[in-house]
C-alpha cells in the first residue's frame, strides 16, 4: 500500500511539474494579435526579456502581419525609456530597414541619435561613439533640414560638439604631464567648428561620488601616488641624447 502511495505521489508531482513547463513550450503557432497582446503586457509588468521573446515569435510566425512594424517601434521606444540604449538601437535599424516609409523613417532616425546622445553621460569614455553620434546627427540636419526635430538635433549635436572637445582637452593634458607638448598641441588644434568661442567654453564639472575615482578631469584623486618623473620619449630625454652627442 505504501508503495503503491509512493508511486502515485511520485507520478503526480512529475505531471505538474511537465504541465507547469508545458504552458511555456507549448505557446507556438499563435495569432499575431496573441503574440501582440504578450508583448503588451510584458512591458507593462516591465518585463522587457519576455517581450523581446514574443517579438521572436510574433516575427517568426507573422512575417508578414501589419502588427510588426508597431510593435517594433513600441519595443524600440519601451528600451529607450528602460535606458537600454543599444537595444533601442537594434529596434530602431529593424524598423528603418523593413517597416518605415519616407514619413515615418524621419522619426526613426530621430529616435536613432537621441538614443546615442542619451547613452553618452560621460563623453570621455567612448570618443569613437560620440563621432559616430556627430556623424549621424549631421546626416540628419543634412537629410531633413525642414525636420520639426531639427532644432534638437542641433542642439544635441552642439553639447556632442563640446563633448568630443573635452575628451581632445583631456588627451592634451595627459601628453602635458608625459611632457609630450606637439601631441599636446596636436589634440588641442581640433577644434572643427570656428563658429564656437572655445575661450567661452567651460569644461563640466565632476560629481564627487565619480571624482574619487575618475578625477575632476584634470588630474586623478590618486595622482600624488605617481612618481614625477619623466617620459622615456620625452623632448627632454632627446635633448639629452643630442647634448651628449655633441659633447
Amino acid at each position: 500500500m505504501k508503495k503503491t502511495i509512493y508511486i502515485f505521489l511520485t507520478l503526480s508531482i512529475a505531471g505538474m511539474l511537465f504541465s507547469g513547463c508545458s504552458k511555456e513550450v507549448d505557446e507556438y503557432n499563435k495569432p499575431a494579435v496573441y503574440w501582440y497582446g504578450k508583448i503588451i503586457n510584458s512591458i507593462s509588468n516591465g518585463n522587457y526579456d519576455k517581450a523581446d521573446d514574443y517579438y521572436s515569435s510574433l516575427q517568426g510566425e507573422h512575417i508578414g502581419s501589419p502588427l510588426l512594424p508597431e510593435a517594433t517601434m513600441i519595443l524600440a521606444i519601451a528600451h529607450m525609456h528602460n535606458e537600454e540604449y543599444l537595444l533601442t538601437e537594434h529596434f530602431l535599424n529593424e524598423y528603418i530597414k523593413r517597416y518605415a516609409n519616407a514619413n515615418e523613417i524621419e522619426f526613426a532616425e530621430f529616435l536613432r541619435i537621441k538614443a546615442k546622445y542619451k547613452s553618452l553621460p560621460h563623453p570621455r569614455r567612448d570618443q569613437v561613439f560620440i563621432r559616430e553620434a556627430i556623424k549621424e546627427a549631421e546626416a540628419f540636419k543634412h537629410k531633413h533640414p525642414r525636420s520639426m526635430y531639427f532644432l534638437l538635433v542641433d542642439s544635441m549635436l552642439t553639447r556632442l560638439y563640446l563633448g568630443d572637445a573635452a575628451f581632445n582637452e583631456s588627451i592634451a593634458e595627459l601628453y602635458d604631464r608625459v611632457d609630450k607638448p606637439n601631441s599636446a598641441a596636436y589634440y588641442r588644434d581640433i577644434q572643427p567648428q570656428p563658429w564656437i568661442n572655445w575661450d567661452e567654453v567651460n569644461r563640466a564639472s565632476t560629481p564627487w561620488y565619480r571624482e574619487w575615482f575618475e578625477g575632476d578631469g584634470t588630474s586623478s584623486w590618486y595622482e600624488f601616488l605617481i612618481p614625477d618623473t619623466k617620459s622615456v620619449v620625452s623632448r627632454n630625454t632627446v635633448n639629452n641624447i643630442e647634448n651628449n652627442i655633441t659633447k
